[in-house]
């Protein structure tokens, strides 16, 4: 079962609620702005997911589990990306980027795992860290949806607010009918419509 839909959707709506606090904080000057909760790509067939509000508390079990087979198979890339999805979904996120270093140390050309890691660091106050890794998946894989969605959330985070509009409308030229992005068109004119104030 594809849950990208539904990813779309949560993150959607905890970016509309961050985006729409910041564009009423800009009016009565900076303060300090909770991070938005990114959205991660599906990495190895996993299913895509917005990380920040877990399903249910993290199963030591499983993390020994896929600790052991990570050391067990120094080869293992999905045990890598797996315990960094798992530490992710639990807001882990030191952790979580400790496995998906791992898992792109051993194979570095995954668009994937480069945003599940450049959501972890932003989502762990990061978000110049988590720029970077955006930028390298769209070297990857220039129209990586999630990439581009996410590096307009680190750019929003670092205060290139400018540079973020100008991400998020190539987002929707290139995906102009794209369910998922239907939110994205009103949040750009509300951060216009802030900055402008």
């Amino acid at each position: 079962m594809k849950r990208e839909p539904m990813v779309f959707a949560v993150a959607g709506m905890v970016f509309g609620f961050v985006l729409g606090y910041m564009v009423a904080s800009w009016d009565s000057g900076p303060r300090a702005v909770p991070a938005p909760a990114a959205v991660t790509a599906p990495a190895s067939g996993a299913a895509p997911a917005a990380h920040g509000a877990p399903a249910s508390a993290l199963d030591p079990n499983e993390v020994k589990a896929l600790e052991s087979l990570a050391a067990r198979d120094r080869s293992s890339l999905a045990a890598r990306i797996e315990l960094g999805n798992l530490l992710m979904d639990h807001s882990r996120f030191d952790e979580a980027a400790r496995w998906y270093r791992e898992a792109l140390a051993l194979e570095p050309r995954q668009p994937d795992v480069l945003v599940d890691l450049g959501a972890c660091l932003v989502n762990g106050g990061k978000a110049a860290e988590g720029l970077v890794e955006f930028e390298k998946a769209l070297k990857q894989d220039p129209s990586h949806k999630k990439a581009l969605f996410n590096k307009g959330i680190a750019l929003m985070e670092t205060g290139e607010t400018a540079a973020a509009v100008v991400v998020w409308e190539g987002l929707l030229k290139r995906f102009p009918d794209d369910p998922q992005l239907q939110g994205l068109r009103m949040q750009i004119e509300r951060v216009k419509g802030g900055r402008a104030s």
